[in-house]
């Protein structure tokens, strides 16, 4: 009887859950920037040739058959809000940027498991 109990209420929770998780994010009006000042773009140019002259790079780079050169006529090519958007995306483009947040989630998804499996009144051994 306990354990049914504690199914509903487990139930009734997860439904909760899943309701107010897919309702839309609250939209925020405001101004949006005209432009980047030329300042702007030189400095994010800058940073992206400077990941662009790392070995690894060039190295891929000219493995698809782009000269540093082509490389960067390209990018003088892109609109200033693809540049900004390069550079600001450049860090996590890089080889392993960002792996804390995929560990922290399959952290809490086994602890997630863990935690019905015991619920539900399976035992679970680590050995």
């Amino acid at each position: 009887m306990v354990k049914r109990s504690l199914f509903k209420s487990l139930a009734f929770y997860l439904v909760c859950a899943i309701f107010f998780l897919t309702l839309p994010a609250q939209g925020w009006a405001m101004f949006i920037p005209s432009g980047q000042p030329a300042s702007v773009r030189q400095a994010d140019i800058n940073g992206i040739q400077k990941t662009l002259e790392t070995a690894m790079i060039k190295q891929r780079l000219t493995d698809f058959g782009l000269s540093p050169e082509d490389a960067m006529t390209r990018l003088n090519s892109l609109s200033d809000d693809q540049i900004h958007q390069l550079a600001a995306n450049i860090d996590s483009v890089q080889a392993g940027a960002d792996g804390a947040g995929a560990l922290i989630f399959l952290l809490l998804v086994a602890i997630l498991v863990v935690v019905f499996l015991q619920a539900s009144g399976h035992r679970v051994i680590v050995r």
